[in-house]
């Protein structure tokens, strides 16, 4: 079992930054692919990025591409998404979540083994 604890969210103009946590239990962190997804208030929850369990391999989805950066430290149990250029469209809850198996592009929510209860994020204009 893992439980996963997201930090960081809140309030930012437009072309802010903000730096998103995620804090994992147990002691096999290191074994799980690491994600972000985001859901915005009345659509589907949609991939954001994902991490391989050592850092070396990582995707994005198209709207996170030059502005996100996904990282971890195995060390700390906690992974992080650095969000920079932020816009009025990333207006949203941002949840980590933990899988098995890494791609190099979007996984499906359903994929997921555990999720965390997610972090607002507003963007404002």
């Amino acid at each position: 079992q893992v439980q996963l604890v997201e930090s960081g969210g809140g309030l930012v103009q437009t072309g802010g930054s903000l730096r998103l946590s995620c804090a994992a239990s147990g002691r096999t962190f290191s074994s799980y692919v690491m994600n972000w997804f985001s859901q915005a208030p009345g659509k589907e929850r949609e991939f954001v990025a994902a991490i391989n369990w050592n850092g070396a391999r990582t995707a994005y989805g198209d709207s996170a591409k030059g502005r996100f950066t996904i990282s971890r430290d195995n060390a700390k149990n906690t992974v992080y998404l650095q969000m920079n250029s932020l816009k009025p469209e990333d207006t949203a809850v941002y949840y980590c979540a933990a899988n098995l198996i890494f791609a190099d592009g979007p996984i499906p929510s359903d994929r997921m083994l555990y999720w965390g209860k997610g972090t607002l994020v507003t963007v404002s204009s």
